[in-house]
């Protein structure tokens, strides 16, 4: 079993930031993937920020420029800085990833966080 949970997140008015953080745990020999989704009143999950399996970097269109990942491998942790935050960015962010979790790199699993919750204020 891989665990994840996040913090982070909160109120802040517009322009502000915020920086949220996904610590992974459990039986994680590797991980090939983990980022970030999210998911706005009414609105389908969308990815945000993304670490793939082939090491690349994909970000939203609507967060380019403004979002960063980041990741500490020896942590199994990522984190989101957001930067000149829009209303439109509110929303529950969930951490996603996809966890090697046996010796010989056969079987992996795909985990969820519970989500943590920003608001951002006009």
């Amino acid at each position: 079993q891989v665990q994840l949970v996040e913090s982070g997140g909160g109120l802040v008015q517009a322009g502000g930031s915020l920086r949220l953080s996904c610590v992974a745990s459990g039986s994680i020999f590797s991980i090939r993937a983990m980022g970030w989704y999210r998911q706005a009143p009414g609105s389908q999950r969308e990815l945000v920020a993304y670490f793939t399996s082939g090491g690349s970097v994909t970000y939203a269109d609507s967060v380019k420029g403004r979002f960063t990942i980041s990741r500490d491998n020896a942590q199994n942790t990522v984190h989101l800085q957001m930067n000149s935050l829009k209303p439109e960015d509110t929303a529950v962010y969930y951490c996603n990833g996809n966890f090697v979790v046996d010796y010989s790199g056969d079987v992996s699993k795909d985990s969820w966080g519970q989500g943590t919750r920003v608001t951002v204020s006009s």
